[in-house]
């Protein structure tokens, strides 16, 4: 008789999970921005004993140019083990691809093999034919299938954007997830509360106004996103829109506390147009509706012109340009990456309300330009972008490639190609792992996943 059991990389708790042993592969998304190469996944050695460790070890280049690889993520994880979903005997074996320019969604093989083999493309009408979404962005395993957010409607340009819902074993396109959408118009990022059946989205623009970069006039316009969107997960209704001010554009990374019994988490804010900062906020559940509070700001930090890149120049400061945040298994740390500044920032936010700032580290930097200490000689450009860790808690990687068209507007000499690894505990950068330059043979990283899982790929349904 064949026993069936669950992936041993799905962990029915957050404890479970950051008890788990250390990955020891890393997977990152690596894009060419001159289109004319294709892109890649590269796979690094993240363990220390190893003696390839920090090196790329594995290498698969897709077929087409011009995808610029973005967010991407597993085809399935612990949320398999939730009590109604369907998938408890599915592996964490494929991992899903998207195209954030061309539409194409790639679906790649990780098992038993240390670079990743293709084994399905999704065909930009494919996803616009069945779902009405282009410009994939985002990818969570959850309930009922693979969500994949989209920036763009089916004509690529315009929205609205939303979730597409893959089948977790064939990977077709079943659809679209919304049935009531409601005013919900601009899209980016998604995630749950998966015990309380609530869905959270958040808002960038349509690819026409995110395509060439920042555009002046509709920041200032304030026309990018700047509201958060509660959903019925179960009935995929519409049922709360949240307005942080139109001042504040962009919020973007949505982090939800791991506890399945909490119904909190965080948002980064990009900028403020009233005076270039960045913030953190805590939404929650209070009065019986969801609710934002400001939690963290991050001011522009004052800086000659003359150093400036031309979409700076007139503020004469450059912005922290929190681009990414990610919490940990935990819930205890919150990390903030500051791209514009070349910082990371790790808080306390053992209080959601109250976070206190722990440690920085500054790498990078559009003024600064400061280097690694395992290269000291060599200044860097391009800042913590994306950002990953461990499941303990005790590793955390940063990238320097944000999105092409903003990379040449905020390092119009280029960014550069590097992957950092810092020790949390100490806050120190690991001088024995930095990967960079030509180790990603030309291309851009963008994107980190960890092998069996890391802390922002997981759902969790037991306390």
């Amino acid at each position: 008789m064949t026993l069936w059991t669950p992936d041993p990389t799905f962990y029915p708790s957050p404890r479970d999970a950051a008890a788990a042993p250390a990955e020891r592969l890393a997977y990152v998304a690596a894009f060419d921005r001159g289109a004319e190469r294709p892109d890649a996944i590269a796979v690094l050695d993240t363990d220390p004993s190893s003696s390839r460790y920090g090196r790329v070890v594995g290498w698969t280049d897709l077929p087409y140019t011009g995808d610029e690889l973005h967010h991407f993520g597993w085809n399935a994880c612990s949320s398999a083990l939730c009590p109604y979903a369907p998938h408890p005997h599915v592996e964490r074996r494929y991992l899903v691809v998207p195209g954030l320019r061309s539409s194409r969604i790639y679906i790649l093989d990780t098992k038993d093999r240390v670079s990743p083999e293709i084994v399905k493309v999704i065909e930009p009408e494919e996803l616009a034919a069945r779902a009405g979404y282009s410009r994939p962005h985002t990818v969570h395993c959850g309930p009922e299938g693979l969500y994949v957010s989209a920036l763009g409607g089916a004509n690529g340009e315009e929205g609205p954007g939303g979730i597409a819902v893959l089948d977790h074993q064939s990977f077709e396109v079943l659809g679209r997830w919304e049935v009531d959408r409601g005013p919900q118009y601009l899209a980016y990022d998604f995630w749950w509360h998966i015990n309380h059946d609530v869905l959270v989205t958040s808002e960038w623009g349509t690819p026409s106004m995110i395509e060439g970069g920042v555009v002046g006039e509709l920041l200032l316009g304030r026309k990018y996103g700047h509201r958060l969107h509660f959903w019925d997960l179960r009935r995929r209704r519409h049922v709360q829109e949240v307005d942080l001010g139109d001042q504040y554009q962009m919020p973007l990374e949505l982090r939800p506390a791991h506890d399945p019994t909490r119904t909190y988490g965080f948002v980064g804010v990009v900028t403020s147009v009233e005076d270039l900062s960045a913030s953190v906020w805590t939404w929650f559940h209070e009065d019986g509706r969801w609710q934002v509070r400001k939690v963290i700001d991050i001011p522009a930090e004052p800086a000659d012109p003359a150093l400036l890149p031309d979409v700076l120049k007139p503020f004469g400061a450059v912005p922290p340009l929190v681009t990414d945040i990610d919490l940990a298994v935990d819930d205890q740390r919150l990390y903030v990456s500051c791209w514009g500044t070349g910082e990371i920032k790790q808080y306390d936010v053992a209080d959601p309300f109250k976070p206190v700032e722990l440690g920085s580290l500054r790498i990078g930097g559009i003024v600064g330009n400061r280097a690694h200490p395992a290269a000291p000689g060599e200044p860097l450009r391009g800042g913590p972008q994306m950002v990953e860790v461990s499941r303990d808690g005790s590793r955390l990687y940063v990238t320097n490639s944000l999105y092409g068209a903003w990379d040449d507007q905020f390092y119009p000499e280029g960014v550069g190609a590097w992957l950092a690894k810092i020790d949390t505990g100490s806050f120190t950068f690991d001088e024995r792992f930095f990967p960079h330059g030509d180790d990603f043979r030309g291309l851009r990283p963008h994107q980190v996943r960890l092998q069996g899982g890391d802390a922002s790929s997981d759902s969790y349904c037991y306390p």
